[in-house]
């Protein structure tokens, strides 16, 4: 895939988030696309918000549970970027008609007091470098039509990332086992969906490693003061306007975020 259409798709991508739009699914389109090539076009689509104003705040992994490696028929990770423009606080209300196709899914976020430049980094080196965890939502969303995804899709899309909301409880994460540690995702007062630390490629702390390393070999570290998703813990759940929903983690404390 030559670098003038990879321009063209991460514009295209940019523009169908800016103007609320769906596109078609790039992998229809263009059977031989890549991983590799998605991802650039995500660096794309990334400098396109830079240039527009909005600045890096962390990172998020994504396809880390085996139900969503098993829909998309891959079996690693993927990662995107956090943006200041991305950023919800606790008990906020978010706008449905600013997302397109949203979905909720209950994470543990860490935030970082010290850098991380892999490779070679180790779940000890992860904890070490972490001020602290807490939960969080990551409201997913996709710019892709009706969430007919497969991994390139949704690397080009940034990880199909919408926006997140942050905890109001931080804890340190050498107090807790960030595995066994179970989660309760309610949504308008009905338990949705059950998982736990686990979920995450055995722990959160793996997937945090995972992706230092892997940035690590791109030459990207993560920054201290970063937000880092560490990926979703059970199912995501589709959100509309009217809509509440309340994570809870064992152990961290509970999020919560309403649509309006």
């Amino acid at each position: 895939m030559d670098t003038k259409l990879i321009k063209t798709l991460g514009d295209e991508l940019y523009r169908a988030m800016t103007a609320g739009t769906v596109v078609e699914p790039l992998t229809n389109r263009y059977p031989d696309i890549s991983i590799d090539n998605a991802y650039h076009i995500q660096q794309r689509l990334l400098q396109c918000r830079l240039d527009a104003g909005e600045r890096i705040v962390g990172k998020k992994i994504g396809v880390t549970s085996a139900a969503v490696m098993n829909m998309l028929g891959v079996y690693q990770p993927d990662f995107g970027y956090l943006l200041d423009g991305m950023i919800y606080n606790e008990g906020q209300s978010i706008a449905a008609s600013s997302l397109i196709q949203p979905k909720a899914e209950g994470e543990i976020a860490f935030i970082l007091k010290r850098d991380l430049m892999g490779p070679g980094i180790s779940n000890a080196d992860v904890l070490a470098a972490t001020e602290c965890v807490m939960p969080c939502f990551e409201i997913v969303d996709s710019r892709i039509r009706d969430w007919k995804i497969k991994i390139q899709d949704t690397v080009a899309d940034n990880a199909s990332c919408g926006v997140f909301v942050l905890g109001d409880c931080a804890v340190d994460p050498r107090r807790i086992d960030l595995s066994t540690c179970g989660m309760v995702l309610e949504k308008n007062g009905d338990i949705v969906a059950t998982g736990a630390g686990a979920a995450a490629l055995g722990s959160p702390v793996n997937a945090v490693a995972w992706l230092a390393n892997t940035l690590g070999r791109l030459g990207i570290g993560l920054k201290a003061g970063e937000v880092i998703l560490s990926g979703a813990l059970a199912a995501m759940s589709p959100a509309k306007a009217g809509d509440n929903f309340r994570v809870s983690i064992g152990g961290l404390g509970s999020c919560s975020v309403r649509f309006h």
